[in-house]
C-alpha cells in the first residue's frame, strides 16, 4: 500500500547522498520535512540550505525532541535501525522506511527491475547488468548503493515524464533492512561472507537482511557453490543458479572445459572462453555467469550480452592490474574490504598456475572472523605482509600456516617488502580483507597510496638496472 505523503510530517535520517535525495523527492510530493544527523559538521548542509531553506536542521547527537513531531522517519543507511529514538519512535507507531522502499512504492511498475546485493562482486555485476541492458537496446538507469540514489533515479524519471525500460539496483544489506515492497524481475544475492559485523549480531543476521531483496521477487538467481545464497532458495519461486563449476542443470549457468579450454556456459552450449574476458579470476567468470542469468531472465538474447563481456575491463580497485617489476605483476583489490573478498580475489589470481602471490592486507576489521583466510593464504600465497589496526588480529589467525608473515609499517613499506618476498612470475595483491578508516581517507585513496608506491618501486627498480 502506497504511503500518503502530503502534508505528512516526515523526518529524514541521514544528510549524506541519500538523505539529500529523499529530502528532494519527498519536497515534489508535498511532504514537511525535517532533517537530522548525528555528525556535528557537515558540508551538505549549505547545499542544502541554498536548496531547500524551508528543511528544519539538526545536528549532533540524537535527541526526542527531533523525534517528536514525526509522522514518518526515512531512515538513510548509514544509520542503525538499532539507534535508541529510532527504537523509541517505532515503539510509538511511527512508520520507519528507506529510500528503496520508498522507490517500491512509486516506481512505475511497468519498468522491470534487476536487483543484486551480495556480500561482493555487486557493483561489479550492477555495472555488468547494466551494461548488458543498454547494448541490448533497453532504456537502462543503474541506480541504488553503485553511486546514484534511486530516489534521484525516480525523481529525475518523474521530471521528465520518461519511464526507463529497466531500473538495475545495487542494493546493501542496511538498505535492504527497511524494504518490504520491491517486486524484482530477477534478484539475486550472489554471495554471503562476514561483512559489517560491527552493525550485525550475527552472520545469520546479515544474511537475513540480505535475503529481503527475494521477498516479492519473480525469479531468484542464486550462487549455488554459496552456501548461504543457494540456501535461500523460496519454494514458491523459481531458482536459476550459476558457479564456477559444471552447469548440474540445462537452465543453470557455469563453466565447461573442453581440450583444454574453459569456456563460459549455459548448461551443456558453451558461450564463450573464459580467457576471452578482460576481468581477471575465477570469482569474475561468476560474476559473468550471474549477469547473463539476470539478463536472460528478463529475455534479453545472448548475443549482445557476450559483445559486453568480451570489452568489459572491470572497475578501478577490484583487481586490477597496475604494473609488472622484474617479472612481477602487481594488482589493486582495495575494494576487497572483507574476508571473502579477499578469499575470492586471492583464489582466483593465477588460478590456472602454480605461480604464488604475495599479498598485503590489513586495517580496520570490522569485528570479523578472519580465519576463512587461512585456506586460501595457504593454497596461495608466497608471504603475507600485514598493515594496519587489524594486523595482529590476521597474524593470529593464520598462526599456523607455513608462509611468512611480514609486519609493514606504511602501504609505501608495504610494497616494498612484497617485491622482495616474491618470485619471478609472482603477483603482488593488495586485497586488504579490511575497511580503509585506519590509515586512509576511504579504499579510493588507499588504492591511490598503494599505486604510487608500485610506480615509485617500478622507477627505482628501473634506475638500478640502468634503463
Amino acid at each position: 500500500m502506497m504511503l500518503s505523503l502530503e502534508n505528512k510530517q516526515v523526518l529524514v535520517l541521514g544528510l549524506g547522498d541519500t538523505g539529500l535525495s529523499a529530502l528532494r523527492w519527498l519536497k515534489s510530493r508535498g511532504a514537511v520535512l525535517s532533517v537530522a544527523d548525528s555528525r556535528e559538521v557537515l558540508p551538505s548542509v549549505h547545499k542544502l540550505q541554498a536548496e531547500m531553506p524551508e528543511v528544519s536542521i539538526t545536528l549532533g547527537a540524537f535527541k526526542p525532541e527531533t523525534f517528536a513531531n514525526a509522522e514518518l522517519i526515512v531512515i538513510s543507511p548509514g544509520v542503525a535501525l538499532a539507534e535508541p529514538e529510532v527504537q523509541a519512535a517505532i515503539a510509538r507507531g511511527v512508520k520507519v522506511v528507506g529510500d528503496v522502499e520508498l522507490f517500491a512504492q512509486y516506481r512505475n511498475p511497468s519498468a522491470k527491475v534487476i536487483a543484486i546485493t551480495g556480500s561482493n562482486g555487486k557493483t561489479t555485476v550492477t555495472t555488468l547488468v547494466g551494461e548488458m541492458c543498454k547494448a541490448a537496446g533497453l532504456k537502462t538507469v543503474v541506480a541504488g548503493n553503485i553511486g546514484l540514489p534511486v530516489l534521484d533515479a525516480l525523481f529525475q524519471a518523474e521530471q521528465a515524464g520518461d519511464t526507463p525500460d529497466v531500473y538495475v539496483l545495487e542494493l546493501s544489506s542496511f538498505q535492504l533492512e527497511t524494504t518490504n515492497s520491491l517486486i524484482a524481475d530477477a534478484a539475486t544475492v550472489l554471495n554471503i561472507s562476514e561483512d559489517h559485523m560491527d552493525r550485525y549480531e550475527s552472520l545469520h543476521d546479515y544474511a537475513a537482511a540480505k535475503a529481503r531483496i527475494f521477498e516479492h521477487a519473480n525469479l531468484q538467481v542464486l550462487n549455488r557453490q554459496d552456501v548461504w545464497s543457494d540456501g535461500m532458495a523460496l519454494p514458491e519461486l523459481d531458482q536459476i543458479t550459476f558457479g564456477a563449476d559444471v552447469p548440474k542443470v540445462t537452465t543453470d549457468y557455469g563453466l565447461l572445459s573442453k581440450d583444454g579450454k574453459l569456456s563460459l556456459a549455459f548448461g551443456q552450449q558453451a558461450l564463450m572462453p573464459v580467457s576471452e574476458l578482460q576481468i581477471a579470476g575465477l570469482h569474475n567468470a561468476a560474476n559473468a555467469l550471474a549477469a547473463l542469468a539476470l539478463c536472460r531472465a528478463i529475455d534479453i538474447d545472448f548475443e549482445p550480452l557476450l559483445v559486453v563481456l568480451r570489452r568489459f575491463k572491470g572497475l578501478p580497485h577490484r583487481v586490477e592490474w597496475v604494473a609488472e617489476i622484474a617479472n612481477v605483476a602487481f594488482y589493486d583489490d582495495s575494494k576487497g574490504t572483507n574476508v571473502g573478498a579477499t578469499c575470492a580475489a586471492l583464489a582466483g589470481l593465477n588460478a590456472a598456475s602454480d605461480k604464488k602471490v604475495v599479498l598485503i592486507a590489513g586495517g580496520d576489521g570490522k569485528g570479523q572472523d578472519f580465519s576463512p583466510l587461512r585456506a586460501p593464504v595457504k593454497n596461495k600465497a608466497r608471504a603475507v605482509v600485514l598493515i594496519g589496526r587489524d594486523s595482529e588480529l590476521i597474524a593470529a589467525a593464520l598462526a599456523g600456516i607455513p608462509v611468512p608473515q611480514i609486519q609493514a609499517s606504511s602501504m609505501e613499506d608495504a610494497v616494498k617488502k612484497a617485491f622482495v618476498a616474491a618470485q619471478i612470475g609472482d603477483a603482488v595483491l593488495l586485497s586488504p580483507a579490511c575497511a580503509s578508516f585506519d590509515m586512509f581517507r576511504n579504499y579510493v585513496h588507499r588504492a591511490e597510496v598503494f599505486i604510487a608506491a608500485v610506480k615509485d618501486l617500478s622507477m627505482r627498480q628501473a634506475q638500478m638496472e640502468g634503463v
